[in-house]
């Protein structure tokens, strides 16, 4: 009997879209006995899982395995009974769980895959507000010499060695800034879930979540990194963005629904933070008419941080890797705790 694999990665993007090599690595780890059927290109890729087209539904029925980005409603539906495994090409699942939970179906996602180049973004956004050079742009944009401007240091300008950044979720991703924060020589902290894991070599302190004020407190800079959980919602709220110090920084590589928006931006027109660096939004895509677009302090990115010529060549390896311990019996790589979320 013939067992079906299905590849529902093509999003109409080019960087998410599956190149011929990785079907072809991915066929030839399932060797024999195997059908691969490829959806064609969906929505665009949304911040979780994307709505199920027709004929994903219909290729999943009697399907084993569903490799995409999140699982759709109607994909797990009509999965029922055969689906086994779903693989999402995203960290973030938190949408796709709760029609998959006592489905029987391992669940697994690509943290690792999207930490290298979200953590050179973070490092790259930091640079931007720490060495001014929003300020420089802006004066460029006007033909300004504002050398004065710099040497009178009306702009804050600080090496990185004089920063604190707090990473709040020290997994995959927000390890992987912290070790990049640690080697540029700034003092790092963090919060995860079970803080008992603790963090990279040379981390200063690990909490839990009720420990967030406290980061936030000594933090020079704030990074958001955790899964968009039911506990983790609403997290970075206006009274913890009221703890962070003068002259912060406020970095979201995690989802919308993490921090108050409207907090920071009171923040911000206030004056009081230095800046905020957004890749991800409550409401995606940015509206038009939203404030952060025009704000002197705000770099607006359209959900493109994990964005790398080298994502392929880690998903390939990823889903190639968990095909082997599939057909070997053995627990797979980024099995996702569906009660906790991630």
């Amino acid at each position: 009997m013939t067992r079906r694999l299905v590849i529902d990665f093509d999003v109409g993007v080019l960087a998410w879209r599956i190149p011929r090599s990785s079907v072809r690595a991915i066929a030839d780890a399932l060797g024999e006995g195997w059908e691969i059927v490829e959806v064609e290109p969906s929505a665009e890729l949304g911040g979780g899982a994307a709505i199920a087209t027709r004929q994903a539904v219909r290729a999943v029925r009697g399907a084993e395995i569903y490799l995409g980005y999140g699982v759709p409603a109607g994909v797990a539906a009509e999965g029922q009974g055969t689906l086994r495994w779903a693989h999402s090409g995203t960290a973030g699942i938190g949408d796709s769980l709760p029609h998959l939970v006592g489905a029987g179906v391992v669940v697994t996602n690509s943290a690792a895959v999207h930490a290298e180049p979200i953590a050179d973004w973070v490092v790259a956004v930091v640079a931007h507000f720490a060495r001014g050079l929003d300020r420089m742009r802006a004066a460029q944009s006007e033909a300004r010499w504002a050398r004065r401007e710099f040497g009178e240091m009306r702009v804050p300008v600080r090496e990185f060695r004089d920063l604190r950044m707090g990473v709040f979720g020290l997994g995959g991703i927000g390890s992987a800034v912290a070790r990049r924060a640690l080697g540029l020589g700034m003092r790092v902290a963090g919060i995860r879930r079970r803080p008992e894991r603790g963090g990279p070599e040379g981390v200063g302190w690990v909490g839990g979540p009720a420990e967030l004020s406290r980061l936030a407190a000594t933090s020079d800079v704030l990074v958001i990194a955790a899964p968009e959980t039911r506990a983790s919602t609403g997290a970075v709220s206006r009274g913890v963005l009221a703890e962070l110090p003068d002259d912060a920084v406020v970095v979201n590589v995690a989802r919308g629904s993490l921090l108050d928006e409207a907090a920071l931006l009171d923040e911000l027109n206030q004056g009081r933070l230095r800046g905020a660096a957004l890749d991800v939004f409550m409401a995606e895509p940015l509206p038009r008419d939203h404030p952060f677009w025009a704000h002197p302090r705000v770099i607006v990115s359209p959900h493109v941080s994990a964005v790398t010529t080298r994502f392929w060549e880690r998903e390939t390896g990823l889903i190639v890797e968990n095909i082997r311990r599939y057909l070997g019996g053995m627990r797979l790589l980024n099995v996702v705790d569906q009660e906790a979320g991630y």
